[in-house]
């Protein structure tokens, strides 16, 4: 029997390695609260607003980096374009070394479809974000790209367990001022850089996996936000082409 697997691709809610000298991270440290209130506000004024918007559109590009049996060490590249409309609809296109797909949800039913083998696998879903995000990955080992930034109030999730944060300064992504900030719990560490100004959006996410001594990261950039896209809900669901070949999950 033909079953169609998720292949994970991370979060968009991401970790990174700190990239600054010992002296400068000591110094930092000792001149602010081991969680620092400026970092936590800059993020809460990111998650609300981000909260705040009925529908929204971003291009991402999600580089995992990964080492190979031979101990050589690679990049994996995803690039995503998803497509969000609230309370319980996204669509997310991605292509890259580890996927080829499209993925429809609907507020009934998720579906993911592989054009470049013409199948696709269907089933129904619960008619919420937070409920879905935990049945794909649970059941499916499936973590979809910005299902952090699609809860209505993300705050608390990205602040559980939170031991540090710091405001390591200005940066510029994609010639956009951004604040960037490190956070940290135990395990994994999170950088955010978030743009200035009215619209306060993730330009930049890096996660880092502190458990392995590879320090192995995941660094997502964040392009074409689009805050008030003209979407239709036909969008978000599947309808198969002439002769795709319909196939069962493959549970994780």
């Amino acid at each position: 029997m033909n079953m169609l697997k998720f292949k994970t691709v991370v979060p968009l809610i991401l970790l990174v390695v700190l990239t600054m000298s010992v002296t400068i991270f000591t110094e930092t440290r000792a001149q602010t609260p081991a969680v620092d209130p400026a970092a936590t506000e800059i993020l809460k004024r990111m998650t609300n607003y981000l909260g705040s918007l009925k529908q929204f559109s971003v291009h991402t590009q999600n580089t995992l980096e990964d080492v190979l049996d031979s101990g050589h060490r690679i990049d994996l590249d995803v690039s995503a374009s998803v497509t969000v409309s609230r309370p319980n609809k996204i669509r997310a296109e991605r292509k890259g070394d580890l996927v080829d797909q499209v993925f429809y949800y609907n507020g009934t039913t998720l579906t993911l479809y592989n054009p470049s083998s013409n199948v696709y696998a269907t089933e129904p879903a619960s008619d919420t974000f937070e409920e879905m995000f935990i049945y794909l990955y649970d059941t499916l080992g499936f973590g979809t790209p910005i299902s952090d930034l699609v809860y209505s109030d993300s705050f608390p999730l990205l602040m559980k367990d939170v031991i540090f944060a710091a405001v390591i300064g200005k940066s510029f992504i994609n010639g956009v001022k951004c604040d960037h900030l490190l956070f940290s719990r135990p395990g994994v560490d999170f950088q955010v850089w978030v743009s200035e100004g009215s619209k306060p959006l993730p330009l930049k996410y890096v996660v880092t996996d502190t458990t392995i001594a590879g320090l192995m990261s995941v660094v997502t950039i964040m392009s074409d936000w689009n805050v008030a896209p003209a979407v239709d809900d036909d969008e978000f669901t599947f309808v198969p082409p002439k002769g795709v070949q319909k196939i069962n999950f493959m549970p994780f």
